[in-house]
């Protein structure tokens, strides 16, 4: 079975939109596939992306790219959350590095999940900032 997009799919919370400008800033900009818009967080730590599936997924690998300067930290983890529970449980930890160019984490094993969180802990700004022109997760529908 070959991995999909699963984000076609899914609802999508921040943490926060840079002074809540969402029609330039916002979270949709994750997702239109354009190199020029963004989702650009405000400032402070910590900063989270926050997906929602009506049915469980397996996800298998997470596909990201930042703006340099602008990056989750090395401390960045992936949570994974079942519907009707507010508790998250780290599923990897994301090693990112500060650059501009896509970066990728395949995961160990297939998680099935209906909730995913990336938290930023840290950025590579000074005030925590993050901005981020792509996100993707795949995996399968089950």
């Amino acid at each position: 079975m070959a991995e999909v997009s699963l984000v076609t799919d899914c609802d999508c919370r921040v943490s926060s939109v840079l002074g809540r400008n969402t029609r330039e800033l916002g979270k949709q900009y994750l997702f239109d596939g354009s190199p020029e818009t963004c989702w650009n967080s405000d400032q402070g730590t910590p900063q989270w992306v926050a997906l929602r599936w009506k049915e469980p997924v397996a996800v298998t690998a997470i596909t990201a790219q930042f703006q340099g300067g602008f990056c989750g930290s090395p401390d960045t983890v992936v949570e994974a959350g079942q519907e009707g529970s507010s508790n998250w449980k780290e599923i990897a930890p994301w090693h990112l590095e500060d650059v501009g160019t896509e970066q990728v984490l395949h995961l160990q094993e297939s998680h099935i999940l209906s909730r995913l969180r990336i938290t930023f802990r840290s950025s590579t700004d000074f005030h925590g900032r993050i901005i981020m022109y792509k996100l993707d997760v795949l995996g399968y529908k089950v």
